[in-house]
């Protein structure tokens, strides 16, 4: 279970380029399913795959920082908030400096 979470959190955390408001919360339920089931290999090292990565893109932000709490930062932070930077950025999604979401902030 925690795998789940911290593949989706991992990648989500940072992809924080504000987005259109009024998701639904089932719209919200789906994208954030569809980017666990896509980009859980990256947390065992994996790049991300074309899917992820699109996930990645239109993924709105609105529906993931809400699960960002301190316990799941800090697993981002031991994986490092960096490294989790640079691929996001490598799936085309840029990631704006010093964005916060939930409880982690994207380096300046």
């Amino acid at each position: 279970m925690l795998g789940k979470w911290v593949g989706m959190l991992i990648l989500v955390s940072v992809v924080l380029v504000p987005m259109a408001h009024g998701v639904t919360p089932s719209e919200c339920k789906i994208e954030k399913n569809n980017l666990v089931n896509n980009c859980r290999p990256v947390i065992f090292g994996s790049n991300p795959s074309a899917g992820c990565c699109q996930n990645v893109r239109d993924v709105h932000i609105e529906c993931v920082c809400p699960y960002v709490s301190p316990k799941v930062a800090s697993v981002i932070r031991g994986i490092g908030v960096p490294r989790v930077v640079k691929l996001i950025e490598g799936c085309g999604r840029p990631v704006p400096r010093n964005y916060k979401c939930g409880s982690i902030t994207t380096p300046p």
